[in-house]
Protein backbone atom coordinates (compact mmCIF):
# COMPACT_ATOMS: atom_id res chain seq x y z
CA UNK A 1 0.00 0.00 0.00
CA UNK A 2 0.94 3.30 -1.38
CA UNK A 3 2.07 5.47 1.93
CA UNK A 4 2.48 9.02 0.99
CA UNK A 5 2.28 11.87 3.36
CA UNK A 6 -0.37 13.63 3.92
CA UNK A 7 -2.52 11.36 2.43
CA UNK A 8 -6.33 11.81 1.27
CA UNK A 9 -8.87 9.14 -0.07
CA UNK A 10 -12.62 9.58 -0.61
CA UNK A 11 -15.60 8.78 -2.34
CA UNK A 12 -16.72 10.99 -5.15
CA UNK A 13 -20.60 9.61 -6.77
CA UNK A 14 -20.91 10.20 -10.42
CA UNK A 15 -24.85 10.61 -10.97
CA UNK A 16 -26.31 12.05 -13.95
CA UNK A 17 -29.20 11.40 -16.66
CA UNK A 18 -28.80 8.13 -19.44
CA UNK A 19 -25.79 8.69 -21.74
CA UNK A 20 -24.55 12.08 -20.21
CA UNK A 21 -21.07 10.31 -20.10
CA UNK A 22 -20.75 8.91 -16.65
CA UNK A 23 -18.71 5.45 -17.91
CA UNK A 24 -16.63 7.59 -20.54
CA UNK A 25 -15.70 10.28 -17.59
CA UNK A 26 -14.58 7.76 -14.87
CA UNK A 27 -12.61 5.70 -17.34
CA UNK A 28 -10.21 8.94 -18.57
CA UNK A 29 -10.38 9.92 -15.08
CA UNK A 30 -8.76 6.36 -14.12
CA UNK A 31 -6.70 6.11 -17.12
CA UNK A 32 -7.99 3.16 -18.45
CA UNK A 33 -11.01 1.20 -18.63
CA UNK A 34 -13.20 0.43 -15.90
CA UNK A 35 -16.61 0.73 -16.87
CA UNK A 36 -18.47 -0.33 -20.39
CA UNK A 37 -19.35 2.50 -22.85
CA UNK A 38 -21.64 2.65 -25.48
CA UNK A 39 -23.82 5.21 -27.24
CA UNK A 40 -26.77 3.82 -26.19
CA UNK A 41 -28.69 5.09 -23.20
CA UNK A 42 -28.95 2.98 -19.84
CA UNK A 43 -25.86 1.32 -20.39
CA UNK A 44 -24.52 0.95 -17.09
CA UNK A 45 -26.52 -1.35 -14.70
CA UNK A 46 -24.61 -1.70 -11.52
CA UNK A 47 -22.94 0.58 -9.34
CA UNK A 48 -18.74 0.17 -10.25
CA UNK A 49 -16.00 1.64 -8.77
CA UNK A 50 -12.68 2.61 -10.24
CA UNK A 51 -9.86 4.03 -8.79
CA UNK A 52 -8.29 7.45 -9.69
CA UNK A 53 -4.97 8.64 -8.16
CA UNK A 54 -3.43 12.19 -8.25
CA UNK A 55 -0.55 12.33 -6.61
CA UNK A 56 -0.70 11.75 -2.74
CA UNK A 57 -4.98 11.91 -3.14
CA UNK A 58 -6.61 8.78 -4.00
CA UNK A 59 -10.80 9.02 -5.71
CA UNK A 60 -12.66 6.32 -5.55
CA UNK A 61 -15.73 7.21 -8.43
CA UNK A 62 -18.63 5.62 -8.50
CA UNK A 63 -20.06 5.66 -11.76
CA UNK A 64 -23.69 4.93 -11.22
CA UNK A 65 -27.18 3.82 -14.04
CA UNK A 66 -28.38 6.90 -15.10
CA UNK A 67 -30.99 8.06 -12.94
CA UNK A 68 -34.09 7.89 -14.99
CA UNK A 69 -38.41 6.86 -14.14
CA UNK A 70 -38.02 3.39 -13.90
CA UNK A 71 -40.84 1.19 -16.06
CA UNK A 72 -39.86 -2.42 -14.74
CA UNK A 73 -38.03 -4.46 -11.81
CA UNK A 74 -34.76 -4.25 -13.85
CA UNK A 75 -35.15 -0.37 -14.30
CA UNK A 76 -36.19 -0.22 -10.61
CA UNK A 77 -33.22 -2.05 -9.78
CA UNK A 78 -30.68 0.37 -11.61
CA UNK A 79 -32.73 3.60 -10.42
CA UNK A 80 -31.84 2.15 -6.84
CA UNK A 81 -28.44 1.16 -7.61
CA UNK A 82 -27.72 4.66 -8.78
CA UNK A 83 -29.02 6.27 -5.56
CA UNK A 84 -27.21 3.28 -3.12
CA UNK A 85 -24.02 4.68 -4.93
CA UNK A 86 -24.36 7.46 -3.56
CA UNK A 87 -24.69 6.80 -0.35
CA UNK A 88 -21.91 8.06 2.13
CA UNK A 89 -20.50 10.14 -0.68
CA UNK A 90 -17.90 12.76 0.24
CA UNK A 91 -18.92 14.42 -2.74
CA UNK A 92 -21.57 14.10 -5.28
CA UNK A 93 -20.91 15.04 -9.27
CA UNK A 94 -23.75 15.90 -11.35
CA UNK A 95 -22.85 15.28 -15.00
CA UNK A 96 -24.70 17.03 -17.54
CA UNK A 97 -24.71 17.18 -21.09
CA UNK A 98 -23.74 20.25 -22.15
CA UNK A 99 -25.49 19.75 -25.44
CA UNK A 100 -28.58 19.60 -23.98
CA UNK A 101 -28.59 21.33 -20.17
CA UNK A 102 -31.48 21.19 -18.16
CA UNK A 103 -34.04 18.75 -19.26
CA UNK A 104 -36.59 17.21 -17.42
CA UNK A 105 -34.83 14.04 -16.82
CA UNK A 106 -31.71 16.33 -15.22
CA UNK A 107 -34.30 18.45 -13.12
CA UNK A 108 -35.60 16.06 -11.69
CA UNK A 109 -32.30 14.63 -9.93
CA UNK A 110 -31.68 18.14 -9.07
CA UNK A 111 -34.96 17.96 -7.04
CA UNK A 112 -33.96 14.48 -5.05
CA UNK A 113 -30.62 16.20 -4.77
CA UNK A 114 -31.31 18.98 -3.12
CA UNK A 115 -31.95 18.25 0.51
CA UNK A 116 -28.66 15.77 0.56
CA UNK A 117 -25.90 17.61 2.49
CA UNK A 118 -22.85 15.83 1.04
CA UNK A 119 -20.94 18.60 -1.14
CA UNK A 120 -22.26 19.10 -4.71
CA UNK A 121 -20.25 19.91 -7.76
CA UNK A 122 -21.37 20.55 -11.59
CA UNK A 123 -20.19 18.91 -14.49
CA UNK A 124 -21.05 20.12 -17.82
CA UNK A 125 -19.45 16.95 -20.58
CA UNK A 126 -19.12 16.85 -24.22
CA UNK A 127 -17.89 20.60 -24.91
CA UNK A 128 -16.16 19.52 -27.29
CA UNK A 129 -19.28 19.30 -29.61
CA UNK A 130 -21.77 21.58 -27.59
CA UNK A 131 -22.80 24.99 -28.63
CA UNK A 132 -20.21 27.00 -27.03
CA UNK A 133 -22.21 29.78 -26.71
CA UNK A 134 -25.12 28.11 -24.60
CA UNK A 135 -22.31 26.73 -22.15
CA UNK A 136 -22.81 29.39 -19.63
CA UNK A 137 -26.37 29.82 -19.55
CA UNK A 138 -27.07 26.30 -19.16
CA UNK A 139 -24.40 26.81 -16.25
CA UNK A 140 -26.33 29.98 -14.60
CA UNK A 141 -29.69 27.79 -15.14
CA UNK A 142 -28.65 24.73 -13.13
CA UNK A 143 -27.07 26.44 -10.70
CA UNK A 144 -30.22 28.94 -9.90
CA UNK A 145 -31.54 24.81 -8.71
CA UNK A 146 -28.75 23.82 -6.38
CA UNK A 147 -25.79 26.44 -5.42
CA UNK A 148 -23.31 24.02 -6.72
CA UNK A 149 -19.08 24.51 -4.88
CA UNK A 150 -17.69 24.58 -8.45
CA UNK A 151 -18.56 24.06 -11.95
CA UNK A 152 -16.76 22.43 -14.63
CA UNK A 153 -16.91 22.32 -18.56
CA UNK A 154 -14.86 19.21 -19.57
CA UNK A 155 -15.05 16.46 -22.39
CA UNK A 156 -14.18 13.43 -21.31
CA UNK A 157 -13.54 11.97 -24.69
CA UNK A 158 -10.97 14.76 -25.65
CA UNK A 159 -9.82 15.13 -22.11
CA UNK A 160 -10.45 18.65 -22.36
CA UNK A 161 -10.25 20.34 -18.55
CA UNK A 162 -9.92 16.69 -17.04
CA UNK A 163 -6.51 17.53 -15.03
CA UNK A 164 -8.16 20.74 -13.62
CA UNK A 165 -11.44 18.37 -12.60
CA UNK A 166 -9.12 15.76 -11.00
CA UNK A 167 -6.97 17.83 -9.00
CA UNK A 168 -9.97 19.72 -7.66
CA UNK A 169 -11.37 15.92 -6.79
CA UNK A 170 -8.39 15.11 -5.34
CA UNK A 171 -8.33 18.32 -2.74
CA UNK A 172 -12.33 17.58 -1.62
CA UNK A 173 -10.83 14.54 -0.23
CA UNK A 174 -10.86 13.86 3.59
CA UNK A 175 -7.31 13.04 4.54
CA UNK A 176 -6.93 9.64 5.67
CA UNK A 177 -5.09 6.58 3.70
CA UNK A 178 -5.76 5.48 0.62
CA UNK A 179 -8.18 2.21 0.82
CA UNK A 180 -6.92 0.39 -2.24
CA UNK A 181 -3.30 -0.52 -3.82
CA UNK A 182 -1.84 1.91 -6.25
CA UNK A 183 -2.13 -0.93 -8.99
CA UNK A 184 -5.93 -1.26 -8.13
CA UNK A 185 -7.95 0.69 -10.74
CA UNK A 186 -11.40 -0.75 -9.66
CA UNK A 187 -13.70 -3.01 -7.20
CA UNK A 188 -14.90 -5.30 -10.20
CA UNK A 189 -14.27 -9.10 -9.34
CA UNK A 190 -12.96 -10.90 -12.69
CA UNK A 191 -16.48 -12.60 -13.12
CA UNK A 192 -18.20 -9.28 -13.34
CA UNK A 193 -15.59 -7.83 -15.64
CA UNK A 194 -15.94 -10.52 -17.68
CA UNK A 195 -19.93 -10.06 -18.24
CA UNK A 196 -19.91 -6.44 -19.05
CA UNK A 197 -17.11 -6.66 -21.81
CA UNK A 198 -19.22 -9.23 -23.22
CA UNK A 199 -22.59 -7.24 -22.55
CA UNK A 200 -20.44 -4.06 -24.27
CA UNK A 201 -20.17 -5.71 -27.87
CA UNK A 202 -23.91 -6.75 -27.51
CA UNK A 203 -24.58 -3.04 -27.71
CA UNK A 204 -21.81 -2.12 -30.03
CA UNK A 205 -22.21 -4.38 -32.34
CA UNK A 206 -26.37 -5.40 -32.58
CA UNK A 207 -27.48 -1.27 -32.15
CA UNK A 208 -31.15 -0.89 -32.31
CA UNK A 209 -31.47 -4.66 -33.44
CA UNK A 210 -30.90 -5.92 -29.50
CA UNK A 211 -33.54 -4.35 -27.07
CA UNK A 212 -32.70 -4.15 -23.56
CA UNK A 213 -33.96 -7.64 -22.75
CA UNK A 214 -30.64 -9.26 -22.47
CA UNK A 215 -28.04 -10.21 -20.37
CA UNK A 216 -24.79 -11.41 -19.74
CA UNK A 217 -24.11 -14.02 -16.83
CA UNK A 218 -20.84 -15.41 -16.14
CA UNK A 219 -21.22 -19.24 -15.39
CA UNK A 220 -17.47 -20.37 -15.06
CA UNK A 221 -13.97 -18.21 -14.47
CA UNK A 222 -10.92 -20.31 -13.74
CA UNK A 223 -7.46 -20.21 -14.54
CA UNK A 224 -5.72 -22.87 -16.44
CA UNK A 225 -2.46 -24.51 -15.59
CA UNK A 226 -0.88 -22.43 -18.88
CA UNK A 227 -1.73 -19.69 -17.11
CA UNK A 228 -4.49 -18.82 -19.43
CA UNK A 229 -7.60 -17.76 -18.90
CA UNK A 230 -11.18 -19.65 -19.47
CA UNK A 231 -14.71 -18.03 -19.51
CA UNK A 232 -17.90 -19.58 -19.95
CA UNK A 233 -20.90 -16.77 -20.22
CA UNK A 234 -24.55 -17.53 -20.85
CA UNK A 235 -26.40 -14.27 -22.91
CA UNK A 236 -29.94 -14.38 -22.02
CA UNK A 237 -32.20 -13.26 -23.91
CA UNK A 238 -36.38 -12.92 -24.00
CA UNK A 239 -37.40 -14.42 -27.25
CA UNK A 240 -36.47 -16.53 -29.59
CA UNK A 241 -36.04 -13.65 -32.26
CA UNK A 242 -33.41 -12.15 -29.98
CA UNK A 243 -31.52 -15.04 -30.24
CA UNK A 244 -31.45 -15.86 -33.54
CA UNK A 245 -30.39 -11.91 -33.88
CA UNK A 246 -27.68 -12.55 -31.81
CA UNK A 247 -26.30 -15.54 -33.46
CA UNK A 248 -26.67 -14.40 -37.33
CA UNK A 249 -26.23 -16.14 -40.00
CA UNK A 250 -24.34 -19.36 -39.42
CA UNK A 251 -23.39 -17.99 -36.31
CA UNK A 252 -21.38 -15.47 -37.71
CA UNK A 253 -22.77 -12.46 -35.05
CA UNK A 254 -21.79 -14.70 -31.82
CA UNK A 255 -18.65 -15.79 -33.06
CA UNK A 256 -17.58 -11.57 -33.88
CA UNK A 257 -18.89 -10.67 -30.43
CA UNK A 258 -17.15 -13.73 -28.60
CA UNK A 259 -13.34 -12.15 -31.04
CA UNK A 260 -13.93 -8.96 -29.48
CA UNK A 261 -14.57 -9.64 -26.27
CA UNK A 262 -11.97 -11.89 -25.91
CA UNK A 263 -9.46 -9.43 -26.96
CA UNK A 264 -10.62 -6.67 -25.01
CA UNK A 265 -10.83 -9.17 -22.36
CA UNK A 266 -7.20 -10.43 -22.91
CA UNK A 267 -5.69 -6.23 -22.94
CA UNK A 268 -7.60 -6.31 -19.82
CA UNK A 269 -6.06 -8.64 -17.72
CA UNK A 270 -2.60 -7.94 -19.19
CA UNK A 271 -1.92 -9.83 -22.11
CA UNK A 272 -3.54 -13.20 -20.14
CA UNK A 273 -5.21 -15.18 -23.02
CA UNK A 274 -8.24 -15.73 -23.09
CA UNK A 275 -10.64 -18.74 -24.20
CA UNK A 276 -14.02 -17.52 -23.98
CA UNK A 277 -17.42 -19.68 -24.74
CA UNK A 278 -20.63 -18.05 -25.15
CA UNK A 279 -23.94 -19.44 -25.20
CA UNK A 280 -27.34 -17.99 -26.26
CA UNK A 281 -30.40 -18.65 -24.12
CA UNK A 282 -34.00 -17.87 -24.69
CA UNK A 283 -35.05 -17.22 -20.94
CA UNK A 284 -38.67 -15.24 -20.41
CA UNK A 285 -38.00 -14.06 -16.94
CA UNK A 286 -34.73 -13.80 -16.28
CA UNK A 287 -35.62 -10.39 -15.22
CA UNK A 288 -37.31 -12.16 -12.13
CA UNK A 289 -34.42 -14.33 -11.30
CA UNK A 290 -33.20 -13.00 -8.43
CA UNK A 291 -29.84 -15.43 -8.52
CA UNK A 292 -29.10 -12.96 -11.85
CA UNK A 293 -29.76 -9.65 -10.16
CA UNK A 294 -26.72 -10.78 -7.77
CA UNK A 295 -24.51 -12.34 -10.03
CA UNK A 296 -24.83 -8.63 -11.74
CA UNK A 297 -24.16 -7.02 -8.47
CA UNK A 298 -28.01 -5.62 -8.09
CA UNK A 299 -30.44 -5.95 -5.67
CA UNK A 300 -33.37 -7.35 -5.84
CA UNK A 301 -36.35 -4.36 -5.61
CA UNK A 302 -40.02 -5.16 -5.20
Amino acid sequence: MNTLPNQRCGLVAIVGAPNAGKSTLVNALVGQKVAIVSPKAQTTRTRLMGIAIDGANQIMLVDTPGIFEPRRRLDRAMVAAAWDGARDADLIALVVDSKAGLGPKVQGIIEALKDRREPKILILNKVDVADKGKLLVHAERLNERIAFDHIFMVSATTGDGLPELKAALGAAMPEGPWHFPEDQVSDATDRMLAAEVTREQLYLQLHAELPYASAVETEKYSEREDGSVEIHQQILVARPTQRAIILGKGGQRLKEIGSRARAQLSELLGGVRVHLYLHVKVKPDWEEDRGLYRDIGLDWVE
